[in-house]
């Protein structure tokens, strides 16, 4: 259960969404530790009443249901809403949402016994600009990794994340995650 899901900051507003709506999302979200595992649904209904104001074809409706789907345990209903929230146009109403809908269905994917196409979708994030979740995008890809049995890949991805952040080490760290992927000479 990811219930990570729905953080993070989103400076864009998807057309015919007024910040007023986005407030309300955030504050629903806020609640979420409010409603236990037996009121999930409780949870749910809150977020497609939210839903249920935004205009017709608006990415942000399958975004926001495929969290709260995903957040309360259901992998396999989030990850066919993050599709659509994707097709639809997720990314260019919002270049944050979008990364974070890669993010999550990649995730998704892995808990649903997708893992190579959780590799596949979340490859090319390591060569998008960089921004606050570099560091998720690097350890659900190498948890992607390990469900294939690409230990070594995915302990590079994540030792590589994390060696930005040490006090100490830093180069170290950074070598090994690189020498965990290069061949040997």
């Amino acid at each position: 259960m990811d219930r990570d899901v729905d953080q993070g900051v989103d400076q864009s507003v998807d057309q015919g969404v007024d910040q007023g709506w986005e407030d309300r999302v955030t504050a629903a979200w806020a609640t979420f530790d409010d409603y236990p595992e037996a009121r999930a649904a409780e949870f749910r209904a809150l977020i497609d009443a939210l839903v249920a104001e935004l205009p017709d074809g608006s990415p942000l409706g399958p975004f926001e249901r495929a969290c709260a789907w995903d957040s309360t345990g259901h992998s396999d209903q989030a990850a066919p809403l993050y599709r659509e929230a994707l097709a639809r146009g997720l990314s260019e109403t919002s270049g944050y949402k979008g990364r974070r809908a890669k993010i999550q269905l990649s995730s998704s994917l892995r808990n649903i016994g997708q893992a190579e196409e959780g590799v596949k979708l979340l490859t090319p994030e390591l060569d998008a600009p960089s921004d606050e979740l570099d560091d998720a995008v690097r350890a659900c890809l190498a948890l992607c990794l390990s469900s294939l049995g690409r230990d070594r890949e995915g302990l590079s991805l994540v030792l590589g994340a994390l060696a930005p952040h040490l006090p100490r080490y830093q180069r170290s760290m950074a070598n090994y995650a690189r020498a965990l992927v290069e061949p040997a000479d």
